[in-house]
């Protein structure tokens, strides 16, 4: 080994000089347009299927026996009527079952190819096919600090500043509040300030929930405010709610679907979310606990076009993983990493908008183990072609801690995820052998420094903004820098150029209407 890595030595040094130049041309290249960019928002995945087509078929048909033989309990005085309406039936148990013909209607009117609109056009998701986006969510309490190693309650100010983050990291594409407002105790004020919060940081679209079926018209009152209207709300809604209008197993959340149906109503695009934990609050098995979660969404389907027609709507299958030993979630396991791909498959079969969680790591920090966890995670969902890649960035703890260092580290980490779903460009041009027949033929005997490569290094690679690729020695002379401490900085660095992105004047009227708790 010692005598072929002496051999290989002289090769080593000529390219390492050669890259090196090619490194600095790139450093000095203008930014690239949106279309040239190795990685964006809304490529296509879809290469990995851990369902067998005969899967996906038992799946779903497991799912609609579910829904007409054991139905959903709990709901609404205003959703029995509105289910009955549309053909469910409510048995003397009080439970509503929905008949497989009805759900196959439903699923014919059911939204597709939806776009979730952002304030900044730029930043518009569409959601079609196995197009897959990275974000935020999670519901947080605490805030980790990796330099303390301390876990303290989470404030609005944190939520605004991960917002602003956000807006500043290219691979993460859209914004569901991270966590709770623990310095707020009035519930009104906490969703008040998590909406403006969200839309103060970042012009990227907003997901986000309310804690009462009160708060929404308030809370929508501030969205017009924000956009200039009801009017110019309904052209280009920029803001989703997450809504977990079912407790699993297999019962509605009374409060979440009073809040749903008036969502719908205002034109709001809803997230329905089912979150059951195998084991636990779903079955053991990975299969039956996609049963539960496709038959709960299905639920969620019939209901929400029950109420309007085509409201868009994301298919959000989202169960988590139990470790069986101790009952505890388990969301950075190879489970949970199988259980969100398999449920993206399950969206393509319905051709449905579909969301589910990736990135969750139960490591209390960002570690090695956090790395692990998040990156398999986030490469299967975005390899199983997710639409919506919730919780993907900042989650520790099983979603009890959320760091904001975890954002600019999941920055990178995004990036190489969203390099694997674009996979491999194989044209005429990428396997023509003029450039081997270059170097090979009289030529420098290396690539590297050559015409194509000086002119795919930006469009086929994409390079780390923290990750340290430097040599042992380069490393060395530059005072062995820390992964955490590159993080630190640039999280810094964002922070303190990052403005309000709400106008001067309209924020000073809405901090004089509203009691806002950040600065």
């Amino acid at each position: 080994m010692d005598e072929i890595g002496d051999v290989c030595e002289p090769a080593r040094a000529r390219a390492g000089r050669a890259g090196g130049r090619a490194s600095r041309v790139a450093l000095r290249a203008a930014p690239l347009s949106e279309d040239k960019r190795p990685v964006r928002g809304g490529m296509s995945g879809g290469q990995y299927k851990p369902l067998t087509e005969a899967g996906v078929a038992q799946i779903h048909e497991s799912a609609l026996q579910a829904l007409e033989q054991i139905g959903l309990s709990q709901a609404p005085p205003s959703g029995v009527k509105l289910l009955t309406d549309a053909g469910a039936i409510q048995g003397d148990d009080g439970r509503i079952r929905f008949p497989r013909a009805l759900v196959e209607d439903m699923l014919a009117i059911a939204a597709r190819n939806i776009t979730l609109h952002a304030r900044d056009p730029k930043h518009d998701l569409h959601l079609s096919g196995s197009k897959v986006h990275f974000g935020t969510a999670g519901a947080a309490v605490h805030i980790v600090d990796p330099i303390t190693l301390d876990y303290r309650e989470s404030t609005a100010q944190d939520l605004y500043d991960a917002a602003r983050l956000v807006d500043n990291l290219d691979n993460i594409h859209f914004y569901q509040r991270t966590m709770v407002c623990r310095d707020i105790p009035d519930n009104l004020e906490m969703d008040l300030n998590t909406l403006y919060g969200c839309l103060s940081g970042t012009r990227k679209h907003v997901g986000t929930s309310f804690s009462d079926p009160s708060h929404v018209a308030p809370c929508f009152d501030l969205l017009y405010t924000v956009a200039g209207g009801e009017e110019k709300w309904l052209e280009r809604p920029f803001v989703s709610n997450s809504n977990c209008f079912v407790v699993p197993p297999m019962k509605f959340a009374e409060e979440s679907c009073i809040v749903m149906e008036d969502c719908i109503r205002r034109g709001m695009p809803m997230l329905l979310l089912s979150a059951g934990q195998a084991g636990a609050t779903s079955p053991a098995p990975i299969a039956l606990t996609i049963v539960q979660a496709v038959a709960e969404c299905l639920a969620g389907v019939v209901y929400a076009n029950a109420i309007k027609p085509g409201a868009p709507c994301i298919f959000g299958t989202w169960p988590f993983v139990s470790d069986l030993r101790t009952g505890a979630m388990s969301g950075g396991s190879a489970e949970q990493a199988l259980l969100t791909a398999g449920c993206a498959q399950m969206h393509r079969f319905y051709d449905l908008p579909g969301g589910a969680a990736s990135g969750i790591s139960d490591s209390k920090l960002p570690d090695m183990q956090a790395g692990w966890e998040q990156g398999i995670t986030n490469a299967l969902a975005g390899l199983a072609g997710l639409n919506m890649c919730y919780e993907a960035v900042g989650m520790h703890a099983s979603l009890l801690g959320f760091c904001l260092e975890s954002l600019v580290l999941g920055d990178d980490l995004l990036g190489q995820a969203m390099r694997l779903v674009r996979g491999i460009d194989v044209t005429p041009d990428t396997t023509s052998l003029d450039a081997m027949k270059e170097v090979c033929l009289g030529g420098a005997g290396h690539y590297l420094g050559s015409d194509q490569t000086l002119k795919l290094m930006q469009t086929e690679y994409i390079y780390p903004n923290v990750a340290n690729r430097m040599s042992p020695k380069e490393w060395n002379e530059a005072g062995k820098p820390l992964l955490l401490d590159k993080a630190i900085a640039r999280k810094n660095a964002i922070l303190a150029k990052a403005g309000r992105l709400i106008e001067p004047e309209l924020d000073a009227m809405i901090r004089a209407k509203y009691k806002i708790y950040f600065k």
